[in-house]
């Protein structure tokens, strides 16, 4: 490798703002993040489908159901 062209690369903190910190080596000093693995809903199984207003009911009931007009075209 060439001398005096690649970045320091150091070791470094990953802190999240769950407070969970993380030890890593990188380029950068002291990173800061909103969400990681330890806090994330898909990875705690906190995850939650909504279907908020009822949007698939609302669409069934407003143009009905694909398959019935289909036959009435054929």
């Amino acid at each position: 490798m060439k001398a005096d062209i690649h970045p320091q690369y150091n070791e470094t903190e990953i802190s999240c703002a769950c407070g969970a910190v993380y030890h890593t080596r990188s380029t950068k000093q002291d990173i800061k993040i909103g969400i990681c693995a330890a806090c994330h809903p898909f990875f705690t199984g906190e995850q939650k489908f909504v279907d908020t207003a009822g949007r698939v009911e609302k669409f069934t009931r407003r143009y009905g159901s694909t398959k019935a007009t289909r036959a009435q075209k054929s």
